[in-house]
């Protein structure tokens, strides 16, 4: 049943982004960008229960949440670690000074990361130094990749956060991905140190568990040519007044979107075949 539910809500995540972004005219709503953040939301909790118990997938929601919210509300008062920027009303009502769906969005990808880093580096079940940082940082790469992706689309065109100082990325600067990655790499590693602290314990699960984190990442990636291909061509202004042409930033992200994220869906799905055959 729960492997039901989890394959359901991969299909309901791949019709509001990849069917909805690529036909805009057709399945464009409102409720699409907040069911894009709720559903990977559901997933990890759903998914991640079945190999680190509730416990342990609480205690990971709590760590990104927790972190990434700190963190986000600082650099927008100082601009410590992302740079400049402030977030709008698109998204909702705020926490302090950051939406309430951005911490959210930090949980539902960066458990994927950390499965697929697990996956690639087969560490899952390992315990030791040098496996508690690797996995942590190996899925910061994951997941920053994914902000390569998203956010020149999501901040110059879309407008949902807002950088005062435009950059060299269309509009982002190098900054935002040095906070980035702290942000990504604190959380991970608390979770990886609680793992080795206090770890849960770790359950069998079946082949499918894998393939459904790979499957929902590399659908995540396919968003991204899409959205180039569904999207028509406009010109947009950072915050310095700078222009840019929506085709170039969406075209950008869904040539990016192929070389990162799903060059790691792909692995790992091979990873998976690759240990089948072998076992």
């Amino acid at each position: 049943m729960r492997a039901a539910i989890l394959w359901l809500l991969i299909a309901v995540y791949a019709f509001v982004t990849v069917v909805a972004d690529g036909l805009p005219k057709t399945f464009s709503s409102p409720v699409n960008l907040p069911l894009a953040i709720i559903i990977p939301l559901l997933f990890a909790l759903f998914h991640g229960a079945v190999r680190y118990g509730w416990r342990g997938i609480v205690v990971f929601m709590v760590l990104c949440i927790g972190i990434s919210t700190i963190l986000e509300n600082m650099s927008v008062l100082t601009g410590f670690p992302f740079g400049h920027y402030h977030y709008t009303d698109v998204l909702g009502p705020k926490l302090f000074l950051v939406p309430l769906l951005i911490p959210p969005a930090y949980f539902g990808t960066g458990y994927l990361s950390w499965v697929l880093a697990n996956l690639l580096l087969d560490a899952d079940k390992r315990r030791g130094l040098l496996s508690w940082i690797a996995v942590p940082v190996v899925a910061t790469f994951i997941m920053v990749g994914w902000d390569l992706c998203l956010d020149p689309g999501s901040s110059t065109i879309g407008r949902i956060w807002i950088w005062h100082d435009g950059g060299p990325y269309f509009g982002v600067p190098f900054t935002n991905y040095l906070g980035w990655i702290l942000t990504v790499f604190l959380f991970l590693l608390a979770f990886s140190l609680y793992r080795a602290r206090w770890p849960e314990p770790d359950r069998d699960v079946p082949q499918s568990w894998w393939y459904q984190a790979c499957t929902l990442f590399a659908v995540i990636a396919l968003d991204y040519p899409a959205g180039y291909l569904g999207i028509p061509n406009t010109t947009v202004t950072d915050a310095t007044g700078r222009t840019w042409q929506t085709a170039d930033i969406l075209g950008t992200a869904a040539i990016a979107s192929l070389f990162t994220m799903l060059f790691v869906a792909v692995t790992c799905f091979f990873v998976l075949l690759l240990r089948q055959r072998r076992g």
